[in-house]
């Protein structure tokens, strides 16, 4: 693996236990959602994501 700076690592896990996935954004920032769309759309969303959005509420 290259240390690249230019590269953008998103990681997207399931929590097993329940239809609720983290997502990881290449700058550090973690949210839980339990929607797959929701999710791509706040990881695609950086650097606007800086906070994670409410209970519930799609991006």
């Amino acid at each position: 693996m290259s240390g690249d700076p230019e590269r953008r690592v998103y990681r997207v896990d399931w929590l097993p236990g329940g239809d609720v996935l983290e997502a990881r954004c290449f700058c550090g920032v973690r949210s839980t959602l339990p929607d797959p769309v929701a999710v791509w759309t706040w990881l695609l969303d950086h650097p606007r994501h800086a906070a994670p959005p409410p209970e519930g509420e799609r991006p």
